[in-house]
């Protein structure tokens, strides 16, 4: 075999020129094994990947080799539909936490690993771990028990299951290569398939919010992931949704779970509510639970019996949380400070742009500027309006919240021109694009 060298695959990226599947799996293993490549040489090919992108046969070979990188997960113990499901990132976006408990109240177990927070959006773990006493570190025996009990088990990418995904995410949320196709496609297709579920369901978000700013480059992004699960032999489904607004009325980790919590009591008439039961439907129709109709009755009866949200609170019990945050929010991290951002003309709200929103939530502190930041539990945004509604002048459109007044300052100040005001009503935006299967051509 030929010697690996790092600084010609950079050069080979760089000039528009294929790696070969062994340069690539030699790249792979310098990530995890020694010698190890360091991390100005991996943050050097990265950035030239997000500018040149891959090949098909490369973005491949990157996600079977981050696959094999560490341990894979089988589930064969267990006596019923194992599923999964992923975002591809969004300002508010909580879904997990409310289609996890459906699909095992529904009888679908979803074993579920899941990310912090990355560049502008939130991650479950995060917000998980703002649930006081909550740890999503479990080790393997944990988290299957969990699982066989309850249904599901949210816990942190061990370090085990493609490691090479896990320094690869770090390096790309702190050297802005974030939003490239190819690797949003590896990284998530190799925890997927490694991960072992069945069925995947895939909430690929597009718009103004999401790493997919347009409907192409999310058709593209969905047509790369759902060939690498057929080639590994998954049913998988991919769900453009729409990010060019906020998803749910919460930006911040406790803020969202207790929007997440709101849902599973009942409150579903709003966007979030709809998705969540969507998607929840489409999960449930692919891990075999009956056809369209039945499977949205079954989601919605999980929640309206209180089995969802009964779920819920087992889980955060066996994950050492308070589950008492499911009856009584004010247990939930509280913010020190707070300021009402107020429409500065009367109008109609025409659009919202979402990054811009994400991106002043981290400086309240709910999400990081390097990877070593800390996570402000309790700060956040709670909008007041959306897209479509009218507002008077001097009408609050969001409240801010974090630990400092100078952390409030810094935020508003990003926030200008973030909520767009016009004199007419737009056009309702609808929340789902489109769907491809496995199978069929995105």
């Amino acid at each position: 075999m030929a010697v690996f060298h790092m600084n010609e695959c950079i050069r080979k990226t760089k000039q528009h020129i294929p790696l070969t599947a062994d340069e690539i799996a030699a790249l792979v293993r310098g990530i995890t094994k020694e010698p190890l490549i360091p991390d100005y040489q991996l943050s050097a090919w990265l950035m030239a990947v997000c500018l040149n992108g891959l090949t098909d046969a490369e973005t491949a070979a990157l996600t079977m080799s981050m696959r094999d990188s560490g341990q894979t997960m089988h589930w064969e113990m267990l006596d019923g539909p194992v599923a999964d499901k992923h975002s591809t990132g969004g300002v508010g976006d909580k879904t997990t936490l409310i289609l996890a408990p459906i699909a095992a109240a529904c009888g679908v177990y979803m074993p579920k690993m899941s990310g912090r927070g990355l560049g502008h959006t939130g991650g479950t773990i995060d917000k998980l771990e703002s649930i006081p006493g909550f740890s999503t570190a479990l080790d393997p025996a944990a988290f299957l028990k969990q699982v066989q009990e309850i249904g599901f088990a949210v816990a942190m990418q061990t370090g085990d299951l493609a490691p090479a995904d896990k320094k690869l995410y770090a390096l790309r949320d702190v050297t802005e290569t974030v939003d490239s196709i190819p690797l949003i496609c590896a990284s998530i297709m190799s925890k997927k398939l490694a991960t072992g579920a069945d069925h995947i369901l895939l909430d690929v978000k597009v718009g103004s919010g999401a790493f997919m700013k347009n409907d192409a480059d999310a058709s593209e992004l969905a047509r790369l992931m759902l060939a690498a699960a057929k080639a590994d032999g998954r049913d998988c489904t991919a769900v453009l949704t729409d990010m060019d607004r906020p998803l749910g009325m919460c930006i911040g980790n406790a803020l969202e779970v207790r929007e997440a919590i709101e849902v599973l009591r009942g409150d579903t008439d709003n966007d979030l509510g709809a998705l969540c039961l969507t998607l929840a439907a489409e999960l449930l129709q692919m891990a075999g639970r009956g056809d369209a109709a039945a499977c949205r009755r079954m989601a919605e009866q999980a929640v309206s019996s209180g089995a969802a949200l009964e779920r819920l609170r087992r889980m955060i019990e066996a994950q050492g949380g308070d589950p008492r945050v499911t009856e009584d929010l004010s247990r939930l991290p509280q913010p020190l400070c707070s300021r009402t951002v107020k429409a500065p003309q009367s109008g109609w709200i025409s659009a919202m742009y979402s990054e811009q929103i994400g991106r002043a939530s981290v400086l309240l502190g709910a999400g990081r500027m390097t990877k070593s930041d800390p996570i402000d539990p309790a700060a956040g945004i709670v909008l007041s309006v959306k897209p479509g509604d009218a507002v008077q002048q001097g009408d609050p459109l969001m409240t801010l919240y974090a630990a400092k007044e100078s952390q409030l300052d810094e935020a508003e100040s990003k926030l200008g021109g973030a909520v767009v005001l016009a004199e007419t009503q737009p056009a309702p935006q609808p929340l789902i694009h489109e769907t491809y299967r496995t199978g069929a051509t995105a």
